[in-house]
């Protein structure tokens, strides 16, 4: 039997923290023991991507009790500001890298995450994995990282029941943590500009995480009196998402920035269409089918392009029934997450059985 210690952030189960990342995890861990491995997880709290002096304490102790040749995959958020702790242990440990996203040289509440510290995870890992194609390009751009030790898991989805539509088009829906990544703010601006146009949108999403931005939203809609349009409901728990996604006419991501953007293919599961920017990852996870993009892309940070394609949306039936159409082709096509396991299972297979590196000794 195969086993494998999986590092993970505090609280990934928790329904008012919901992540992509933490599904993600929790997911792989999921299908890697439906697959007969055992799976042991730590659990590490603290100000992730940016450890504090308890937090990459409790990491090294927690690793230190590990056998040597143990076969270890750390989160990538844990991951990338701990090289201190992780590159002298990766000699003894075969670690390998879940990468959801890239923190080098990024300021995350207010503290810069080091690019060396995140190269030099990277580089000492056996293995890394990537969410996206996308990611992995910007890695193997960003850092001197062999090619071969990069590889792709995409999140997987779960099947959900077609939304029924509604004739005009206009129950809009965002997904994301309330925060200025993921954008609410340009949907706000662009909906300010709709207001001859029948829509109403919900934006759901954890306030907590940055409530400056969502105050900030709130007074938005305000000021462009369309509050009453706009509903906040907060974090959403998978039956009350999927609830969400079966109401919907149109998922729109207004995200500054993605690796891929895990709710393009939970509305495409739904035949929900996706108006979305082009960045990052979400090109790739929205994908395409034989009649066309299940949705449309526009530039990111332009909430005028945002309206103009919103209202097309608005005001072209045929638009819409062509954007459903497609988005039922691509229903059938997205990877479920036993395909995201089995694809992370091969890559722990083939770091468990391989060679060490010359000078290097790790007793199995």
């Amino acid at each position: 039997m195969s086993g494998v210690c999986v590092v993970v952030p505090a609280g990934i189960d928790d329904p008012a923290r919901v992540s992509g990342g933490n599904r993600y995890d929790r997911q792989v861990c999921d299908g890697l023991r439906d697959a007969g491995w055992t799976v042991s997880e730590i659990a590490v709290g603290g100000p992730w991507p940016c450890g504090d002096d308890p937090a990459l304490a409790s990491l090294a102790r927690s690793l230190d009790d590990l056998p040597d040749g143990a076969l270890v995959v750390v989160d990538g958020l844990i991951a990338s500001g701990a090289a201190g702790v992780l590159v002298p242990r990766s000699a003894r440990l075969r670690l390998v890298v879940l990468v959801h996203m890239v923190f080098g040289g990024q300021v995350v509440d207010g503290v810069a995450v080091p690019e060396c510290d995140e190269a030099a995870v990277l580089g000492a890992a056996r293995a890394v994995v990537t969410t996206s194609a996308w990611t992995r390009r910007r890695l193997l751009e960003r850092y001197r990282v062999p090619a071969a030790r990069l590889h792709v898991a995409r999140p997987g989805t779960e099947p959900a029941p077609v939304s029924p539509g509604t004739p005009d088009g206009g129950r809009l829906l965002c997904v994301g943590t309330l925060s200025p990544i993921k954008g609410q703010d340009l949907l706000v601006q662009a909906l300010g500009e709709l207001v001859g146009l029948p829509w109403r949108a919900t934006l759901v999403g954890s306030h907590d995480r940055d409530p400056r931005f969502a105050g900030a939203l709130t007074r938005q809609a305000a000021a462009a009196g369309i509050a009453d349009r706009i509903r906040l409901p907060g974090t959403r728990g998978r039956a009350a998402l999927q609830a969400e996604y079966g109401d919907a006419d149109l998922l729109v991501v207004p995200s500054r920035a993605e690796t891929y953007g895990m709710v393009v293919p939970e509305a495409l599961a739904a035949g929900v269409p996706v108006v979305a920017t082009a960045v990052g990852g979400i090109p790739e996870a929205l994908g395409r089918t034989a009649d066309g993009l299940p949705g449309l892309l526009v530039p990111p940070e332009d909430p005028a392009a945002l309206a103009a394609v919103l209202a097309r949306w608005l005001t072209d039936g045929e638009l819409r029934r062509r954007l459903r159409d497609a988005a039922l082709r691509r229903r059938p096509t997205l990877p479920d997450w036993r395909q995201t396991a089995a694809r992370i299972r091969d890559v722990l297979a083939a770091v468990r059985t391989e060679p060490d590196p010359p000078g290097v000794r790790v007793a199995l």
